[in-house]
Formats: C-alpha cells, sequence, structure tokens
C-alpha cells in the first residue's frame, strides 16, 4: 500500500531540486564575466519508484514514480577542445616571443634609415672620394677620420644594444623560470584541495575552474600533456581528480607534476640571480616526480614561449652557439673584422703628405685582440692628428697624389674575404634582408596562431560561457517547475484535507 503523504514528499523533491537548479543559474548570472568560469548545470535525475525492487515488494498496477532529485553540480566543459586550445596557445606563445625580439633587433639595426650603418659606411667612402681627389686638403682628411669615427661607433652601438637586449631575455627566461614554478606549485595546491573534496562526494568546480587557468597559462610557456588520477572515496563519476602534467620533448616526456608533488625548475648553469650565466644548455629538474632529470635545449620542442626566447637568448648546439641574437652579433663581429683588417692592410701601404708610413686606420679597444663590432675605433693617432692619414701611395710628399685614398674608396666595391668574397655593403644588406624574412614569417605565423587559437577560443566560450539569454530562459523554466511543484503540494494538501477531515462525517 502507498504512502497517504507520498504526493507531498515527491512534489517537496520537486520543490529542493528546481530551488538548486534556480541557485545554480544565479549563480551563472553572477559569474558571467568572470575570467576563466565555466558555467555550471544541475543534473536532475528520477529517483527510485514505487514500490522498490526485491522479493518481498508489493505488487501494484505500474511503477509509481516518487519525484525528483539534484545527482550533481556539474559544470560545462569539453576536455578536447582545452586540449586545442592549449595547443594554440603554445604556438601562439612561440611566434608572439619570436617576433618581439626580431622587432627589437630591427629597431637597434634601423635599416634603412639616415643613422644606420648603412648610411655610415656611404657616407665615409664619400669622404674618401673626395679625399683622393683632394689629398693635401686638412678639411677632407678630418672629414675621412669623423666619419670613420661614425662607422666605428655604428658598430660599437650596434653591439652594445643587441647585447643588452640578449641579456635582457636571459632574464626573462629567469623570470619565465620562476613563473612556471609558480604556476606548478599553485597547480598542486589546487590538487590538494580538489582532493580534500571529491571524496566526500562533492564537485569543486570552481577550483576545477582554477585549475583550468593555471594549465592555460602553463601551455603558453611549454608543451605540456594532461591526464588524470581519480581521487578516490565517494567521489562522483564525473569527478575530474587530482592532475598529472607532463612536459612534452623531443623524446620521452618528463612528468612534472603528480598528485601533490611538483618538480621545480631551474636554469642549468645559472647565475646567482637565477638567469643562464652563458648560452642554455637546458633545465634541472629537482624533487617531485622528475627529480634529478635534466632537459636538454636539443630535446625541447620548437614551441612554446620559453622555447622562443631561448632561440633567441643564444644556446649550446655542439660546441657552437646559435641563437637569433648571437648570430647576428656574430655576423657584426665578421662584418667589422674583415672591415678594419682590410682598411689597415691598404692605409698601412701608404703614406701621409710629409712621406711618413701610413699605420693602422682602425684599431682595437684591446691591443692584440681581433677586431669585433664591439672593440672597433678609429686609432688615437688618427683622431689627434688627422695629416698622419696616409692618402698617397708615393714616399715623397707629391702634392695632388690620393692613389691609397682612391684604393680605400674602392675598398666598397670590393669582395672581402672574411664575408664570402662579397663587399660589405652588400654583406650587410644580405644580413639585414633575412632578418627583413624571417620578421616577415614572425608576423605572419603571429597572426595566423591568434587567428587559430581564435576560432578554438570561441569554440570553447560556445560550450563553457555563460549566456545570458540562456540562463535567462533557464530561470523562467526552473521558476515554473518550482511553482508547479508548490501548487502540487497544495493540491496534495486540499486532498488530504478532505480525507482527514471530511470522511466519515456523512449524516452528522
Amino acid at each position: 500500500m502507498r504512502s497517504t503523504f507520498m504526493g507531498l514528499e515527491t512534489n517537496k523533491r520537486g520543490l529542493y531540486t528546481q530551488q538548486s537548479a534556480l541557485y545554480t543559474t544565479g549563480h551563472n548570472i553572477s559569474n558571467a564575466n568572470t575570467l576563466g568560469y565555466s558555467r555550471q548545470r544541475v543534473n536532475m535525475q528520477a529517483t527510485a519508484g514505487y514500490p522498490g525492487v526485491g522479493l518481498n515488494a508489493g505488487t501494484m498496477p505500474g511503477f509509481l514514480g516518487t519525484g525528483v532529485e539534484a545527482g550533481s553540480i556539474q559544470r560545462i566543459r569539453d576536455s578536447f577542445v582545452d586540449q586545442q586550445y592549449r595547443q594554440e596557445s603554445n604556438k601562439l606563445g612561440y611566434w608572439e616571443s619570436r617576433s618581439k625580439a626580431i622587432g627589437q633587433m630591427e629597431d637597434v639595426l634601423a635599416e634603412p634609415s639616415e643613422y644606420g650603418l648603412q648610411k655610415s659606411l656611404s657616407e665615409f667612402w664619400q669622404s674618401l672620394q673626395t679625399l683622393a681627389t683632394n689629398p693635401e686638403n686638412g678639411g677632407a682628411r678630418a672629414v675621412v677620420v669623423e666619419r670613420g669615427e661614425a662607422v666605428a661607433d655604428s658598430f660599437n652601438y650596434m653591439h652594445k644594444s643587441l647585447s643588452e637586449i640578449q641579456t635582457n631575455l636571459g632574464k626573462e627566461i629567469g623570470f619565465a623560470t620562476t613563473d612556471i614554478n609558480s604556476i606548478m606549485e599553485q597547480i598542486v595546491n589546487l590538487n590538494k584541495q580538489i582532493a580534500q573534496v571529491e571524496p566526500n562526494g562533492y564537485m569543486p568546480n570552481d577550483l576545477y575552474d582554477a585549475r583550468d587557468m593555471l594549465l592555460d597559462e602553463l601551455a603558453t610557456y611549454v608543451p605540456i600533456e594532461v591526464s588524470y588520477e581519480k581521487s578516490g572515496g565517494r567521489a562522483l563519476p564525473i569527478a575530474e581528480g587530482t592532475v598529472t602534467v607532463s612536459i612534452k620533448t623531443n623524446g620521452t616526456s618528463i612528468k612534472v607534476i603528480e598528485g601533490k608533488e611538483f618538480s621545480k625548475m631551474s636554469v642549468d648553469g645559472a647565475d646567482s640571480e637565477g638567469n643562464p650565466s652563458g648560452p642554455m644548455t637546458g633545465f634541472k629538474f629537482t624533487g617531485g616526480p622528475a627529480d634529478n632529470t635534466t632537459l636538454t635545449v636539443d630535446n625541447m620542442q620548437k614551441t612554446g614561449s620559453l622555447r622562443s626566447t631561448i632561440d633567441s637568448f643564444g644556446y649550446m648546439e655542439g660546441t657552437e652557439t646559435k641563437g637569433l641574437y648571437p648570430d647576428m652579433l656574430a655576423e657584426l663581429n665578421k662584418m667589422a673584422e674583415a672591415f678594419a683588417n682590410e682598411m689597415n692592410s691598404i692605409h698601412s701601404q701608404g703614406t701621409d703628405l710629409k712621406g711618413n708610413p701610413g699605420g693602422n686606420f682602425f684599431d682595437a679597444s684591446t691591443p692584440g685582440q681581433p677586431f669585433t663590432a664591439e672593440n672597433i675605433k678609429v686609432s688615437d693617432e688618427l683622431k689627434k692628428n688627422p695629416d698622419r692619414l696616409a692618402a698617397s701611395d708615393s714616399t715623397e710628399a707629391e702634392v695632388g697624389n690620393g692613389k691609397i685614398a682612391k684604393k680605400l674608396a674602392d675598398l666598397q666595391f670590393k669582395g672581402l674575404t672574411g664575408l664570402g668574397g662579397a663587399n660589405i655593403q652588400s654583406y650587410y644588406s644580405g644580413v639585414i634582408g633575412k632578418l627583413g624574412v624571417d620578421g616577415k614569417q614572425a608576423v605572419n605565423m603571429t597572426t595566423t596562431s591568434v587567428n587559430l587559437l581564435g576560432a578554438v577560443s570561441n569554440r570553447r566560450d560556445s560550450i563553457s560561457s555563460v549566456s545570458l539569454d540562456e540562463e535567462m530562459t533557464d530561470m523562467i523554466r526552473f521558476q515554473q517547475a518550482y511553482n508547479a511543484s508548490a501548487r502540487m503540494i497544495t493540491v496534495i494538501d486540499e486532498t488530504l484535507d478532505k480525507i482527514i477531515n471530511g470522511m466519515g462525517v456523512v449524516g452528522r
């Protein structure tokens, strides 16, 4: 025999369940503009029917329902789309960092411009041509020395500026390493909280959102793989559990987060501040699942902002230093050395106005060292006395003999051995041209990555973000269901009132 008050209990459950759904809708609306929030829903399920299943169960027609209950409150999320988002975010991180590094280099080199190396060289050749026609002119000699200083200053400035940016890139690697460790520690702390909540049968949806935001941030630095371990206890089947994170490499992935532990990351060969003290060789991990593991640069995948910064800063490849900035500095050093050596070779063959043999036109700031873009300078003797400039090829004081000055001026067209037979300006143009191509590629790839990430982000938002129109519709739907359950209770109450107070009083 069914309970007299069964209808009250059935609709009381309906009231409570629709009330929970309304509260959840309110929570969604409140967080419509919260970054990283995933909309939530109440998973409603029918309660066990009457009579129950068993040998002693009563027999009656049909199988009478007993109402509804809120089985769980679940956030709406698609793990596959999350994975896509992190992959595209990782690619964007690489190309954004690459584009930024190339942009800074282009600002320093500033070609074409009125102040770059090309302009300084052009003015230098022009001054030598003027000297070749007027070798006895003291003013022309002073101009050659000044224009030579301008060329040396251009080399010095570019080397200093690029070296400073390279140093800052090294600091960025140190900052990124610190940030990665902070993110991993926060993920582990969330894992601990989630592992405490889930075994009690609850769904810590807001903790899941916070953890996913950290995973998204971590994915911009390094490529990651994510898996989950169940918490056990009375955890719901849809509970996510604790997250395990591995850094993808060219070989076996390195597990850096597992449950309540993580491996601290540090630069291999770091200085006292945690920044690389030289070209990058890799990273070391201490503690946690990857204790005593080393991730070499060779084994890192070419993706993520951290690898992009390393590619710009410089890394060891065998016994050679490679990278965007080391390569450009090496090119400038090569040009400075070939240019200065050839200038000195020709200048030392000539004589000054008094027939004295010419010495070096350029010196290294550290005597005895090879010429570099950092140390090239006009010799102190020429700066003090421009008359010492050797423009003539005769040991006699011949007025109008500017043959050596002519040879120096013609150096602009001469192929240099140290530059593979190219003259200095065409070689420099090739270097700038290659930088321009690399910069264009970085910009194009950044744009492509932004578009792809935007498409995935829109797809994820269509699944997980809060739509106020949809929430308003749900609010009305749950409100009406709540009102209907309340009305059913009123109807049943009136029915029971008739049974209790009206039956058995006939004829009185």
